[in-house]
């Protein structure tokens, strides 16, 4: 072989170890909270408010802070550093990615998935037997 082939051969794969070991980093996955706490590592969970417990926005720090139930059962106060998102209340099931950090799940992102127009429409067709 050529040594530009090699060299190029060798530049490739550097690239590509670095770019896996980046992402790698970057989020541990979906976990539970007691997992994220465990790893340590960056990671995303599913879950639901707890529509019991309150929430607050407190304006001079910046922080939403919420009580969150995982899959599993277990329950967390998370912080949020942004306003509330829209539609919080309504949401049938939260995604939060971020960090656990000691019994607090600090999130830097929060995706609320909100019940459908369609499913709604639907169920409103099925209720009035068309």
């Amino acid at each position: 072989m050529k040594a530009k082939s090699i060299f190029g051969i060798l530049l490739i794969v550097l690239f590509t170890s670095l770019l896996f070991m980046n992402f790698g980093q970057q989020v541990g996955g979906y976990m539970n909270f007691s997992e994220a706490e465990e790893t340590g590592a960056k990671a995303h969970v599913i879950g639901m408010w707890i529509e019991g417990k309150t929430f607050e926005y407190d304006a001079r720090t910046n922080i939403f802070s919420f009580f969150m139930e995982d899959d599993l059962g277990n329950v967390r106060k998370v912080h949020y550093a942004n306003p509330k998102p829209a539609n919080f209340e309504d949401a049938e099931k939260l995604v939060i990615e971020g960090r656990a950090q000691g019994d607090i799940f600090v999130a830097e992102n929060i995706l609320v998935k909100c019940p459908s127009k369609y499913n709604d429409a639907r169920g409103l067709q099925e209720m009035s037997g068309s």
